[in-house]
Parts: C-alpha cells; sequence; structure tokens
C-alpha cells in the first residue's frame, strides 16, 4: 500500500506515475471551497506489481486550492467513468500555480493552488485487475474498471 506526498514538482511526477490510468466515476470528486481542498477516489493500476495486475483504492487530494476550473466536463454525468492520464503543475507565481489533471478524451481539471500540496493514500487491499492497461498512440486505456 502506498502513501506518498508531493511538495514540489519532482514528488508530483511520482504521484502522477502512480495514478496513470486510474479509474473513477466523475461523481466521486469533490471541491470544498471552506477547506480549500479538492479530493477524488480513484482505483488506480498498481504500477508497482507488474507480475500480478491489481488496482487499489486511492484517495488523491489537493490542499491549499482557491479555484477549480473544468474543460471538456460539463456534459459528463456523475456515474460516467474517467481514465487519469496524468497530473501535472505549472508554477505562476512561485510558490501558486496551477495543478493539471488530464483525463481521457480531453476532459480536464484546472486546480488554482497557493502552493503544490497533495497526498495519494491506498485505502484498502488491491485486487486482480481485469487487464494490463495500455495505450496505442492518442488512445486512453482499455480497461473499463
Amino acid at each position: 500500500m502506498l502513501r506518498l506526498s508531493a511538495l514540489d514538482t519532482e514528488d508530483l511526477a511520482i504521484i502522477s506515475a502512480q495514478m496513470q490510468d486510474a479509474v473513477l466515476l466523475a461523481g466521486d470528486m469533490t471541491y470544498d471551497p471552506k477547506r480549500k481542498q479538492f479530493v477524488l477516489l480513484a482505483n488506480r493500476f498498481a504500477w508497482d506489481d507488474r507480475d500480478t495486475p491489481q488496482r487499489r483504492r486511492t484517495g488523491l487530494h489537493f490542499d491549499r486550492v482557491l479555484s477549480v476550473r473544468t474543460l471538456h466536463m460539463s456534459h459528463l454525468g456523475k456515474n460516467e467513468v474517467l481514465s487519469l492520464l496524468s497530473v501535472t503543475f505549472a508554477g505562476i507565481d512561485a510558490p501558486s500555480g496551477e495543478v493539471l489533471l488530464s483525463f481521457s478524451e480531453g476532459a480536464t481539471i484546472r486546480l488554482a493552488v497557493e502552493c503544490l500540496e497533495v497526498q495519494l493514500t491506498d485505502l484498502g487491499p488491491a485486487w486482480a485487475a481485469i487487464a494490463v492497461p495500455h495505450h496505442d498512440a492518442g488512445d486512453g486505456e482499455e480497461e473499463p474498471a
């Protein structure tokens, strides 16, 4: 089970690699402006153990979030499945910047943050994955969950 934190772009790259091909429902994301926190729950593919393909329920939360913007997501219902491709950071006026969550089919979430503060926590045991995600040129994950 993983428990990772990121306070800089190098740490965030590790979290992004671990969360690549995580699948989640659009309704499993929330923003609490009073707490300045954006949280999502996902089923991440455990890239750290390729011999026995498995997934883990994982929480990912971002602190010090000032605002959330979305692109190509307004049509999504709560039960729409998304596949997370990457999590990146663009510093605008250090230490503040934007965290970009990129999903398959162009769906995007931009988090304006005071500074980079992210935590990934596996929440339970792993289960067998149906298949190992793979990417053709420009395609997303083919495994449904």
